[in-house]
């Protein structure tokens, strides 16, 4: 069975799935202070594209009031750090945006009150306030910004391929195995396919799992399933403000909607809610798009802007979303699990755009140093809530 020839003796670490999560944590390995070429490699591997999922299709909203607390702030501030580092206001549209809760009565009849508008944001001035009942500031620039996660993935890919000791690998990996030399408690590596060729095998002292919903299909102990997601993007009549809104609309007496709408620099972006109606599938290209659900959120898009109901749909898609499945713990898992050398940084639900630096830089201070520094992640260690038990070799 073939290896890679990258490693050359070198220790070698593999980082599984290169959505934004796993992207982040090469790149961070690639930046510690104890990163030496000379002695690492990393491989990056990832099924089907960089960015395929969730992190080419999300909204790409940060927030300092997301969760989990343990890593937000510091994650909230390493995004400020990389847009000046690279100029990410170009690169991925990085920016501060305001974000608001607005609420709205789309029935026939309409608002049963008019609501006092005069305090709006003078700014906001693409949604038809007539239909508002009620608003919400939830932050402003000062704590929520914006980033289009696919452009920033891939920005961050480029840049950990520069230290010339990562290879970027397309395979699906099938198996995950234990150390013969070390024993079942530790890891000993993997191995992949890619298209008709014959498995591949990959020694790694060091393996980092970050596939997001696709986890338990490597490790069925791990209880992280798919939450399906539905969005479009839409190129409106003309450019507007950045306002991140998070809306409840009233359809009937006994129906409400509640789509999120994200501004761009270029289009705006607009999710609905989530769904269990389809498991998650074997991989990215196989997500099923509803196409009555993306017209649905079109149509509620229209009634709130008429930027928006003169725009143009630019495209319909849907993803899914990693959630924990443990009443006592919301996500992510980050650390070493109960396997030696092997991590988990999974689980990051709605928030993984928003959290993947700081997991990133997290993870890698785990690999390279035993230890995180940066962060207390308290509460979220994979171990404190399962076991794995790999194949043994």
């Amino acid at each position: 069975m073939p290896e890679p020839s990258g490693s050359n003796g070198k220790e070698e670490i593999v980082v599984i799935g290169a959505g934004i999560i796993g992207v982040c944590t090469a790149y961070y390995l690639t930046q510690h202070p104890n990163f030496d070429p000379n002695k690492h490699h990393i491989t990056l591997l990832e099924a089907r594209r960089p960015a395929g999922g969730a992190s080419g299709k999300a909204g790409g909203l940060l927030a300092l009031w997301a969760f989990p607390q343990q890593i937000v702030p510091l994650s909230f501030n390493l995004h400020k750090e990389l847009a000046d580092k690279y100029g990410g206001e170009e690169e991925w549209g990085y920016r501060r945006v305001n974000t608001m809760s607005v609420e709205g009565d789309l029935t026939p009849q309409g608002p049963r009150k008019s609501l006092d508008t005069a305090s709006l944001p003078e700014s906001l001035d693409w949604i038809r306030t007539e239909l508002l009942t009620d608003w919400n500031s939830l932050g402003g620039p000062g704590t929520t910004a914006q980033v289009h996660p696919y452009k920033f993935t891939n920005f961050l890919l480029k840049k950990a391929q520069e230290s010339k000791a990562l290879d970027f690998i397309i395979g699906s990996v099938t198996r995950i195995f234990s150390s013969a030399e070390n024993g079942p408690d530790y890891v000993g590596g993997l191995e992949y396919v890619s298209g008709d060729r014959a498995p591949v095998r990959i020694n790694a002292s060091k393996v980092v799992l970050a596939a997001g919903p696709w986890t338990s299909k490597l490790l069925p102990e791990c209880p992280i399933s798919g939450l399906r997601a539905h969005s479009i993007t839409i190129a409106p009549t003309r450019q507007v403000s950045a306002h991140a809104l998070f809306t409840e609309l009233r359809l009937s007496r006994h129906k409400l909607v509640s789509p999120e709408i994200y501004p761009r620099k270029d289009e705006v972006y607009v999710c609905g809610e989530g769904d269990t109606a389809v498991p998650v599938p074997e991989s990215t290209d196989d997500v099923e798009v509803v196409r009555e659900k993306c017209d649905d959120l079109f149509k509620y898009a229209a009634k709130v802007s008429p930027e928006l109901e003169g725009g143009r749909l630019l495209r319909r898609q849907a993803c899914y979303l990693p959630v924990v499945d443990v009443p006592s713990c919301s996500g992510p898992f980050m650390g070493e699990t109960n396997i030696n050398g092997l991590f988990l940084a999974s689980g990051h639900s709605c928030w993984g755009i928003n959290n993947a630096p700081g997991t990133g830089k997290v993870m890698a201070e785990l690999v390279l140093e035993g230890k995180a520094r940066s962060a207390r992640l308290t509460g979220l260690e994979p171990a404190a809530f399962f076991d794995v038990q790999l194949d043994e070799e």
